[in-house]
This record gives C-alpha cells, structure tokens and sequence, in this order.
C-alpha cells in the first residue's frame, strides 16, 4: 500500500452500528486491513463497546466515539476528561456553545467534533422542534461558534460542506455521515452526498455504516469508496 493509498483509507471511517461486540468483532474481522478507522456510537457503547475502542486502538486502528455529548458544562468537562482517558482519537459533541466550551476545558489532546445538525433532520423538523432557523444558517452559526472556542472539527451533511469549509477555513476537520454510493439507499438520512462528491465539497473524513456493513461483501465495498475517495482528490 502507498503512503497515498493509506491516508485515503484513513478518510474513511466505518460506523459499527450493530448491537454487540461479537457482532462488530465480526464485522472488522471480515474488513481487515481495508479499513483504519471505526466509529463506536450509542448503540454499541453501551454493550461492551468502549472496552473495544481500547482494543482497536491496541491494533492500531483509529477509534471515533460518537456520544454526542450535551449536559450542563460541569458534567460534560468532566465526562470529556474520562473518555479522554481512554486514548481514543476523535470525541462528539453537540454544537451548543456551553457544551463546547466545556468540553474543550476537559479533553486534552482529545479531538473533539461538534455537531451542527443532524444529517436526520431537515428545515421542517427543525421548525417542529421550534428553531427559528433553517438548517443551513443554524449549522452555519453553530460552526463559527465552534471556530472561535477551539473545536478541533465539525458534524455536517455533505450539503454544508462548501459553505462551511469557506466560512471556517482550512484547519478545521470536516467530517460528514449522510455518505451514499451511488444507487444505495438513502435510509434515514436526508441530506445525503456520494462519497466522491463530498470528498470534492471539502470533507476531510467520510462516515459512512450500512452500505459497507450491509453488503454481501463489506471489505470490497469498503475497498470501492477508499479507492473513490483517492479518485476524487489530495489526501488530507
């Protein structure tokens, strides 16, 4: 593998949404070296799963633990400061300015990623739940709230992501779920972009879970996005 290929694989991080250890054991058994970089979310958290963030680590593998963090600041510096603890490279959080700021207080040298909307929402869902601002203005201030108190990066959809990039600049990561081939389906995503196009949008890492851990052949389809994220641009 080249020092290209390597860094365009690590571009790709791979949701282990499944619902126990055994099951995504299994699944990083079958992808094996064709992906460095797993994200652990809620679901699997809590069945054993922040014991097999230290083990990924253990192998060398990158770990992004998505716990979207969001309490009073007390809680969550503190609670950033323990997962902090466990070594684990990437940490979210949402894009509240209290939230942020405390956990920035609590993560050391821990990469935090705020998010700014979720990829399941639209303006209609926002408006529902009684914002008065559309998605794309609401993630625009919440990045450039996260800019100024020193978050290391940001959870958008990929249709944000040229906006975003030229509002923030270079430094901060963009990392975008809502990643789909072409032809694959949606699910519960709505703002959704194919793999080469949000890597040409300015994404720096791509999340992407069921098109790779619902095919009939999760290491080949692993394989055809790392080779469409190098097809599309420069390795970050």
């Amino acid at each position: 593998m080249t020092a290209s290929e390597a860094k365009a694989r690590d571009r790709l991080i791979v949701a282990l949404d499944v619902e126990s250890v055994e099951a995504a054991r299994a699944l990083i058994s079958k992808l094996g070296d064709s992906v460095s970089f797993y994200k652990i979310g809620l679901e699997l958290a809590f069945a054993g799963g922040l014991g097999l963030a230290s083990d990924l680590k253990q192998a060398d593998k990158r770990v992004f633990l998505d716990l979207k963090l969001h309490d009073i600041g007390a809680t969550v510096e503190r609670a950033t400061r323990q997962i902090a603890r466990l070594g684990v490279d990437f940490l979210t959080i949402h894009g509240f300015t209290q939230t942020m700021r405390a956990a920035r207080a609590g993560a050391g040298d821990l990469r935090l990623l705020a998010v700014t909307v979720m990829t399941s929402y639209d303006d209609a869902d926002l408006r529902e739940a009684g914002y008065a601002l559309g998605v794309a203005e609401l993630a625009a201030l919440r990045s450039a709230q996260a800019r100024e108190l020193g978050v290391d990066g940001l959870i958008l959809s990929p249709l944000e992501l040229t906006r975003i990039r030229a509002l923030v600049g270079p430094k901060i990561l963009l990392v975008t779920p809502g990643v789909r081939p072409a032809g694959a389906d949606a699910n519960d995503q709505k703002r959704v972009m194919t793999p080469g196009r949000a890597i040409l949008a300015g994404a720096d890492h791509l999340v992407v879970g069921r098109p790779i851990t619902r095919a009939a052949d999760p290491r080949a389809a692993a394989e055809r996005i790392v080779a469409e994220i190098a097809e599309a641009g420069p390795s970050a």
